[in-house]
Formats: C-alpha cells, sequence, structure tokens
C-alpha cells in the first residue's frame, strides 16, 4: 500500500526544520553545524532530517529559497494595492523587520560567507537581490507612471537604492547591537521620500 503524503503536514514540518536550522546556523555558523545539531534544535531523528533534506548544505539552501518565495508573495501583494508608495513601503518594511528579529542579521552574514564560496548558491542570493531590485523599480515605474512619484532617479536606479539602503541598514545592525532600529526606519523612510518624491 502506499502511503500518501499530505502536503500541509509535509510543508510545515519542512518549514519547522527550516526555522530550527536557522537557528542554529544563526549562533555557530555553517560550517560548525552538524545535522545532529539540526536534528536536535528541530527534534527529529537524522532519518526524518533527511527524508526532506538529503543534506546540511541542502537545509541551508532552503532557508533561503524559502525567503525568495515570501519575497515573491511579498512583491505580487504590493503590486495590487492601489497606492504603489504604500506598495514600496510595505516592502521595505518587510525586508528591515528583519533587523528586530533574534539572529537574523547574524545569518544573512553567514548567507555572505557561504556565497562567496559556494557559486550556486551566491546565484540564489544574486536572483533574490535581482527579485527584489526589479520588484521595487517596478513600482517606482507605476508611480511615476500615475503621476504618484516625481523621483529624482530612474525606476531602475531608485530600486537599486532602496535596496543598497536596506542592505547598509542590516550592515549597520550587524556592527552596533545596540542600534536604535526605530529610529533608523524612520530615517530611511525620509530618504526613500527625498528619492521618490511622493505626492500628497
Amino acid at each position: 500500500m502506499v502511503r500518501t503524503v499530505d502536503p500541509e503536514k509535509h510543508a510545515a514540518k519542512r518549514r519547522a526544520i527550516l526555522d530550527a536550522a536557522a537557528e542554529c546556523f544563526a549562533r555557530d555558523g555553517f560550517e560548525k553545524t552538524s545535522t545532529a545539531d539540526i536534528c536536535r534544535a528541530a527534534g527529529i531523528s537524522s532519518g526524518s532530517l533527511f527524508h526532506y533534506f538529503p543534506s546540511k548544505r541542502a537545509v541551508f539552501v532552503g532557508i533561503f529559497e524559502a525567503d525568495t518565495a515570501e519575497n515573491e508573495e511579498l512583491l505580487a501583494t504590493a503590486v495590487e494595492m492601489a497606492d504603489p508608495w504604500e506598495g514600496v513601503l510595505a516592502v521595505v518594511a518587510r525586508m528591515t523587520s528583519a533587523i528586530v528579529l533574534p539572529g537574523v542579521v547574524r545569518l544573512i552574514l553567514e548567507a555572505a560567507a557561504q556565497a562567496a564560496r559556494d557559486p550556486e548558491f551566491n546565484e540564489l542570493i544574486r536572483s533574490n537581490d535581482d527579485l527584489m531590485r526589479v520588484g521595487l523599480a517596478g513600482l517606482v515605474e507605476r508611480g511615476v507612471r500615475t503621476g504618484r512619484f516625481s523621483p529624482m532617479l530612474s525606476p531602475a536606479d531608485a530600486g537599486n537604492w532602496i535596496v543598497a539602503l536596506v542592505d547598509a541598514l542590516l550592515s549597520r545592525a550587524s556592527l552596533d547591537p545596540d542600534l536604535d532600529v526605530e529610529h533608523e526606519q524612520a530615517v530611511l523612510r525620509q530618504l526613500l521620500t527625498r528619492i521618490l518624491g511622493p505626492s500628497e
């Protein structure tokens, strides 16, 4: 008898493993984290882990594949918003919300380190970056077309710089554990206002 798999339960279990692994990678780094560490954190056996992921690297990659999928959903939602300015703010809020989550900044730094060593993983990170830049550029272009924005930059350049500013904020957070995140997010919004020139 063939055992059927409940897609929702399978996806939920996979997500739980990724969440547990993300904490391990953020705390100890990719190299020092073992599959045993991941299993212990997720409360599963090694057999269960390998049912979902063939290797430690596959788990690590899966974390960022899930992030890409979430970003695709985020951009799709932003595009449907009537006001492109609100769409841009929603995307930026989601991108910067990671700063206040424990371990997320360290995980991002670990991803950067792995991308320097792993060309295939680097391509995944670059694709996600391209997704955000192009998606934001599309929102800016719609804002210009509808008269909502009077940007100082082209839509493509605006998209690039919005992502660059978010990356800069993440970098600051990695260096300064006492960073006033709310203040920096408010400053970022002021900069976006200058860059995009949203009409009242």
